[in-house]
């Protein structure tokens, strides 16, 4: 699994503060990095397997633990100098209709938040932050993946150059789960640039009809999808995947 570090350390709480329920999700308590793994042999060519089947050491650490929550998505990434990859596998309820999953209508999908400066100074999003909704919906036996960029609110700024339609996908279902995987070359994310910067913001929700909705870090009391300065750290580190 992908390693997770805070930053900093975090002045001891006194004994009223600790008995005093959190207002904050536990999360949030911390400046958190994780590390992102290289894989040089990605992307595939998806017409003879997986666009990507990243290993489990690129496997990201499951934050919503840390509140308690049981996660059902296991997301993982990775990275080269040709762009990022993000992979979610969802464990589908064993109640929930096959045929039902992902239905067209219904909102099964991975949104991701990705600031290639991981700005901490600014609480609006600059024309380095991006946000992506990748929709799965129902394609004859398999699944077909729409991607679309959609604006942070309250940004100061909108990315110019990034072209979403060079984002390579890949989906596939079985009655148990689905599977979706995501390649991002520097043309969809502006600024994306690991020679000269290695610290990526980054956030994600998956949604699934299912199961609702899992958050990278569970803080619906905090404006996280549009304050980049919320985001976790996504650390581009040269250990192999």
């Amino acid at each position: 699994m992908a390693e997770v570090r805070s930053f900093g350390p975090q002045p001891a709480p006194s004994p009223s503060q600790r008995a005093m329920p959190s207002l904050l999700p536990p999360a949030s308590w911390f400046r958190l990095a994780l590390t992102c793994r290289r894989f040089e042999s990605i992307p595939r060519n998806p017409r003879k397997g997986r666009l990507l089947d990243l290993p489990d050491s690129c496997r990201l650490p499951e934050l919503p633990r840390l509140s308690d929550l049981e996660p059902w998505a296991e997301v993982r990434s990775a990275w080269n100098p040709r762009g990022l990859a993000v992979q979610v596998e969802v464990r589908v309820r064993s109640d929930a209709p096959h045929g039902n999953l992902p239905r067209p209508n219904a909102s099964a999908a991975l949104h991701l938040w990705i600031d290639t400066r991981d700005t901490r100074s600014i609480h609006r999003a600059t024309r380095f932050c991006h946000h992506y909704a990748a929709t799965l919906a129902a394609s004859g036996s398999g699944l077909a993946v729409d991607i679309d960029r959609r604006p942070i609110p309250r940004a100061s700024a909108e990315p110019t150059a990034a072209r979403p339609e060079t984002i390579h996908a890949r989906a596939e279902r079985s009655a148990q789960r689905w599977l979706l995987e995501l390649f991002f070359p520097p043309t969809a994310l502006d600024g994306f640039d690991p020679e000269t910067n290695r610290r990526l913001g980054f956030h994600y929700l998956v949604t699934c009809p299912s199961r609702g909705e899992q958050p990278l870090i569970p803080a619906p009391e905090l404006p996280i999808t549009e304050n980049p300065s919320l985001w976790p750290t996504l650390e581009l580190s040269d250990l192999p995947a």
